[in-house]
């Protein structure tokens, strides 16, 4: 019976090694959670985020392609508009006029006349503005500023800037049948100058601008044509010499801002030189100005004094413009320089005063 009793003794022994399993249970988690941690799929989810972005990246490409597609499919009359530089419509009000000094009386067929003068320009140098614009699309997408305008931005697709220009050359030739007869050749020949210009005369040093300033002497040749006024010549040089140096002090600009890729006539020039150019044409400017006065001018009796006072105003303008552009290194955009200076303004007003005056006083008594 002792040893019956002592029996249960093993049984106890064998119970115990069933208890280590639960300890090898436990060792089961650390495949677990080492198993996906060893690999790190660091790789894989940086892979599928770089294969996200990308694809994220490629749909941004397509839809804004498509957005520029869109655009360029149905450009904004904004952008039409822009791309017919309506700011440079004030070289017309400011240069065809100027025909009205050399005829008096004044009457309302030739403020109506120097209006038709006006508008045929305006198309003509709009019509200008695109073909410029059309050829040298490329080349303004490198320059800082000129990479904003329509045709370059791609605001303007070339096929809807092709088709503004047939409409503006059917207005321009409604023009010229309207109007007086062979009274439009000044307008002809400025579309002749302005195409051959664009075809390869602007790479020429020198050509380059001089062409530029002959556009505005047409213009003056166009309003007197059209007036029935006798042109001065020494108006028609102070003209094109005004002309010729704002010019040239573009071009000086933009040799400053972008250098001399852009434009390839700008390889002829220097800063020196330029410099040299744009006070000669300065001081010409001036001489004709006061030689006309002096000998042309339609001014009334007794107007001297006046007229001597204008002089200094048109000196000072001069004065102004090469402070801008050789000091404060300005003279990219002419219209911007002299519209937007408020000593340029004044200036212009005093003197605009100063020949009204002259223009307008009564005749003096014998």
């Amino acid at each position: 019976m002792d040893i019956t009793r002592s029996s249960p003794a093993p049984v106890r022994v064998v119970a115990v090694p069933p208890e280590p399993e639960p300890a090898d249970l436990t060792a089961l988690p650390e495949p677990i959670t080492v198993e996906p941690l060893q690999p790190l799929p660091a790789t894989a989810t940086t892979a599928t985020a770089t294969t996200a972005t990308t694809s994220a990246v490629t749909t941004t490409a397509t839809t804004s392609a498509t957005d520029v597609r869109g655009r360029r499919s149905r450009p904004r009359p904004r952008d039409l508009l822009a791309l017919l530089r309506p700011g440079q419509w004030v070289k017309n009000l400011a240069v065809v006029p100027l025909a009205l000094l050399d005829t008096h009386p004044w009457g309302a067929a030739a403020f109506l006349r120097t209006g038709w003068a006006v508008l045929g320009f305006t198309l003509a140098s709009a019509l200008v503005y695109v073909v410029n614009d059309l050829a040298d699309r490329e080349r303004d997408r490198l320059h800082p500023v000129k990479r904003h305008r329509p045709i370059a931005s791609g605001r303007v697709s070339t096929l809807a800037a092709v088709v503004l220009t047939g409409a503006l050359a059917l207005a321009l030739t409604g023009w010229a049948v309207a109007g007086p007869a062979w009274q439009w050749w000044p307008t002809a020949l400025y579309l002749a100058l302005s195409f051959a210009y664009s075809q390869g005369l602007k790479h020429v040093p020198l050509v380059d601008a001089f062409i530029v300033a002959t556009g505005f002497v047409l213009r003056l040749v166009q309003g007197a044509l059209l007036i029935g006024a006798q042109m001065s010549e020494w108006l028609a040089l102070c003209v094109f010499s005004l002309c010729l140096m704002l010019a040239l002090g573009k071009r000086r600009h933009e040799m400053t801002a972008a250098g001399r890729a852009h434009r390839p006539a700008l390889r002829g020039y220097t800063l020196a030189f330029l410099d040299h150019l744009v006070v000669l044409v300065a001081v010409l400017t001036a001489v004709s100005y006061v030689l006309y006065l002096r000998d042309d001018a339609s001014l009334a009796a007794g107007a001297s004094l006046v007229t001597l006072l204008s002089a200094p105003c048109a000196v000072f303008g001069l004065a102004r413009y090469l402070q801008l552009l050789l000091v404060e290194e300005g003279g990219g955009n002419p219209v911007h320089v002299l519209f937007r200076d408020r000593a340029t303004l004044v200036n212009a007003a005093l003197w605009a005063v100063l020949v009204a005056l002259a223009l307008l006083l009564p005749q003096s008594p014998a």
